[in-house]
């Protein structure tokens, strides 16, 4: 047995779509993350390594940035990757211009659609958005491209006009709508009252682009989910603006693990795409980051090892090898006998039970006073505690 979850899931009998989407916006909003910048070999080798877990989208970057982002751009989408490559766009024929000079498959072209939105960053009305917004679909309609709408900060927009704008968009042959959660100000449960008026009104599939100021990314987008949704945006590590996005490795092993929901990813490369991530944006994945930290797989509590020594799964929800990690049994001041033994069967060390009883002792001394149990901590201790008795 590979996981093991709870039973309750399968009573609350959950209805998904049957075509879920998952578009990654890792190289996009990704690298809007304050201090970071990929080069386009970067770029290009995460794409890779995304397209190596069998993603379906990447969102590859935003071509009118810059003249090296457009390169970017490009070299992905003409790398041959089974994956759909689709950038970002606004509501301007100059970007979707730049978008098709990629050759990109597709675009996200987006404005901004909340009162607050429209009155101090647009500085226009609801009527000339709407106009605006429709010209773009249709000219990007007209290039053969995919054409994805989103609603900037759809979240804390007029519901009425937010109707409006996406029932407007499927009528001129827009393939999906987004609802941006710009500033993660919606819950769970707003998100599924939101889904699910908007079915009332359009038949285009949803995406839902969550961010996750409040710790809500991955349950809104779950949520919708659930709710009639059938797209999510995602990022490695959760990276993003501010608090970051919908986390991609969080997102993809609870809709297998704990909803049943089995996508097709190739889990073994979560990993090794998190770490490469990790490596080009610099920015350090947290110890007790759920799926792909440091933590997730290292145990240290004595009553929680000798359970994990006889059966993994007694502390862990699924093995560590199904995403590209490993177990680790952390020696420190809360080993028991069973875990200072496994090590010392790991190291090749055989000691009496009194010798084994000592060397807990100094484990737990030595972690106490600051040293990290390392290999050579406790080699020094074994041969320390053995010294008396040895010949």
């Amino acid at each position: 047995m590979q996981y093991y979850v709870s039973p309750f899931n399968k009573e609350a009998k959950l209805k998904f779509p049957k075509k879920i989407t998952i578009y990654d916006t890792t190289l996009r909003d990704g690298e809007q993350t304050p201090d970071v910048c990929l080069a386009p070999q970067e770029k290009l080798e995460i794409a890779k390594k995304l397209d190596e877990l069998k993603i379906h989208q990447i969102e590859a970057g935003f071509p009118i940035v810059s003249n090296q982002e457009r390169e970017s751009v490009k070299a992905i989408a003409n790398e041959g990757l089974n994956a759909k490559i689709i950038s970002l766009a606004r509501t301007k024929k100059e970007d979707i211009d730049a978008a098709l000079s990629c050759d990109v498959d597709g675009v996200i072209t987006f404005m901004g659609t909340s009162d607050i939105h429209l009155e101090h960053k647009m500085k226009v009305g609801r009527e000339q958005a709407l106009n605006v917004c429709m010209n773009s679909i249709e000219y990007a309609k007209e290039h053969g491209l995919f054409v994805a709408f989103s609603a900037e900060d759809a979240t804390r927009t007029d519901l009425d006009f937010l109707k409006r704008i996406y029932k407007k968009a499927e009528d001129y042959g827009v393939d999906r709508v987004h609802i941006a959660d710009t500033v993660g100000a919606i819950s769970p449960q707003g998100m599924d009252f939101l889904v699910r008026e908007l079915r009332k009104s359009i038949k285009t599939d949803i995406g839902l682009h969550c961010h996750n100021d409040f710790g809500m990314a991955l349950s809104n987008s779950i949520s919708g989910l659930l709710a009639g949704g059938s797209a999510v945006s995602t990022t490695v590590n959760g990276i993003g603006e501010r608090a970051g996005n919908a986390s991609l490795e969080e997102l993809i092993m609870a809709l297998k693990i704990i909803y049943g929901v089995d996508l097709g990813f190739k889990l073994k490369h979560i990993q090794k795409l998190s770490n490469l991530v990790e490596k080009y944006t610099e920015l350090k994945i947290h110890n007790n980051k759920p799926i792909v930290g440091r933590n997730i797989f290292r145990h240290e509590s004595g009553i929680h090892v000798d359970a994990v020594i006889e059966e993994p799964l007694t502390y862990e929800p699924f093995l560590p090898e199904i995403v590209g990690q490993n177990r680790q049994i952390v020696l420190g001041k809360h080993s028991g006998c069973r875990a200072v033994k496994a090590k010392l069967d790991e190291c090749g060390y055989e000691v009496t039970k009194d010798e084994l009883c000592k060397i807990v002792e100094e484990v737990k001394k030595n972690r106490e006073e600051g040293k990290y149990i390392n290999d050579e901590v406790f080699s020094h201790i074994v041969k320390t505690v053995r010294a008396p008795f040895d010949p």
